[in-house]
């Protein structure tokens, strides 16, 4: 178990490292397969920060590059929460019945019995090829996929190519915000990311492996497994908990380099959630009050930008 710890530092460092880390923690805790927490936290914290500190001594892409790059992985993953459970039922080919998110009709999987059997595919693969391709580096491939989320939330109602599901599917995300697939601005900004990485010399861009794609996976298998929806709470107290773990790490990673980079993915999530809640406040859960949920949303900003303010003026110093 403890080599689950050192996938918190990067290649580099765990081929000269890593097995001298591994020596060290049989030595300190003999018999025991994982540290305590607060040794667990001390070690995934050096490797968020060792991390930062490779990604921000990397000169190959303008920092601002990286920033628009993550920027539109949160954006492609935060458009795919909300169906999470739809795409696994839709990729195991199982119909949920019961358990469907409340559309018009749940008989869009090909496979499903009934008057209401159709051909149609969940709106949550477009969100998913756009996070895939992303991932690669390759924002070609999902430049179309985010249009093609634009086009579904701009058609009229009716059965499209995937149904009411791109039309009157709340997606609930984190502190409560809904967002309608018929609100364009989540997608919107994403197919403008998408845009502006393709045209910057997508060879330039970040190539992550395949493994990012195991939390999205196991997402999939307990949303899916559990049948637990976007507005269960225990969906949304995991999915807040999940925010709050990458504030910390966006906070450690600036902490540590001064690099603005991670400001803009979190500026991009705010941005998006607070249009949601002022132009829509007559949707909002209420599982806080409104201006608790705001000041939560943006208070990042400034910390984050204080933050790395801060770490530059002491590089300076030094």
């Amino acid at each position: 178990m403890n080599r689950l710890l050192l996938a918190a530092y990067p290649e580099p460092y765990r081929s000269r490292h890593g097995e001298e880390l591994l020596t060290c923690l049989a030595e300190a805790y003999p018999g025991r397969s994982w540290p305590p927490p607060r040794e667990v936290a001390a070690l995934v914290r050096a490797g968020v920060q060792s991390r930062a500190r490779a990604t921000a001594h990397d000169t190959a892409r303008p920092w601002w590059l990286d920033g628009i790059h993550l920027a539109a992985l949160a954006l492609a993953t935060l458009a795919l929460v909300p169906y999470l459970q739809d795409v696994w039922h839709w990729a195991l080919r199982i119909d949920p019945g019961q358990h469907a998110m409340a559309f018009h009709f749940s008989g869009w999987y090909p496979w499903a019995e009934g008057p209401t059997r159709i051909r149609l595919l969940p709106y949550g693969l477009l969100p998913l090829v756009c996070l895939i391709a992303l991932l690669r580096g390759r924002p070609w491939i999902a430049l179309p996929a985010a249009a093609a989320m634009i086009w579904a939330g701009a058609t009229s109602h009716g059965r499209t190519l995937f149904g009411d599901e791109g039309k009157a599917g709340l997606g609930y995300y984190g502190l409560g915000t809904p967002i309608t697939v018929h609100d364009l601005v989540l997608s919107g900004t994403l197919c403008a990311a998408c845009a502006v990485l393709t045209a910057c010399r997508p060879s330039r861009l970040r190539r992550r492996s395949y493994r990012w794609l195991v939390p999205v996976v196991l997402a999939m298998y307990v949303a899916g497994g559990l049948h637990i929806i976007s507005v269960s709470p225990t969906f949304q107290r995991g999915l807040f908990a999940l925010e709050v773990a990458a504030l910390i790490a966006a906070w450690a990673a600036t902490a540590s380099t001064g690099d603005y980079r991670w400001l803009i993915p979190v500026a991009a999530v705010a941005f998006i959630r607070t249009q949601a809640i002022v132009i829509q406040p007559q949707g909002f859960m209420q599982s806080l009050p409104d201006l608790v949920v705001l000041v939560l949303l943006i208070a990042p900003l400034p910390v984050l930008a204080i933050t790395a303010q801060r770490r530059q003026g002491q590089a300076l110093a030094q």
